[in-house]
């Protein structure tokens, strides 16, 4: 007996095995472009998040602990881009290559003074400073009364007992230059997520 390839005969597929075939053909292409797809919102999402943290929103890390208790060494946080700051807002800026934190205690042509308590005076009047847990004088090599430089600002540390900042002449006032941006929200660690007083 010859075979059916023998007698030029061939096999066709059923219908059903031929729309099972399509079916599968069409769910590989259509995998295909969802996939694709997701690819490139992915890629979209996080060059736009990279030019927003970039542009707008830098992501910083906490090292040290001069701003103890309120930032701790590790914490992220987000700083806002911009020069205008007020007495008491958190700022990030540049010093030897490296980052620093402090809050903001005088601005250009403000007489600064600090007590042997560590009781802040600005322009002869007391600040209030609710996010200190103690006061001191800290590492101090400037003479007080202290007016501050055009274009800088006065900055301190919230853990004033080891903090150097622009109680010495380390540091000094900060440039504008400098500056980073305003540190508005911590994002990690999440038990203490939330806006920076």
């Amino acid at each position: 007996m010859r075979r059916k390839e023998d007698r030029g005969e061939i096999d066709l597929p059923a219908s059903g095995q031929i729309e099972n075939e399509l079916r599968r053909m069409r769910y590989h292409r259509s995998f295909a472009s969802v996939l694709m797809q997701t690819i490139a919102i992915i890629i979209v999402a996080a060059a736009a998040a990279v030019l927003v943290a970039v542009l707008m929103f830098p992501v910083l890390r906490i090292y040290g602990h001069s701003m103890n208790d309120n930032l701790a060494e590790g914490d992220i946080v987000l700083a806002r881009k911009g020069a205008d700051f007020d007495q008491g807002d958190v700022i990030a800026f540049y010093y030897n290559n490296n980052l620093l934190v402090k809050r903001v205690i005088g601005e250009p042509g403000d007489w600064v003074d600090i007590d042997k308590d560590g009781n802040v005076f600005v322009n002869n009047k007391q600040i209030e400073e609710p996010y200190l847990k103690e006061k001191a004088l800290g590492q101090t090599n400037i003479t007080l009364p202290y007016q501050v430089p055009e274009s800088r600002i006065f900055v301190m540390g919230d853990n004033r007992s080891v903090s150097i900042d622009s109680r010495n002449t380390a540091v000094g006032c900060i440039a504008q230059e400098q500056i980073v941006g305003k540190v508005v929200f911590r994002v990690w660690p999440l038990g203490r997520i939330g806006l920076v007083k």
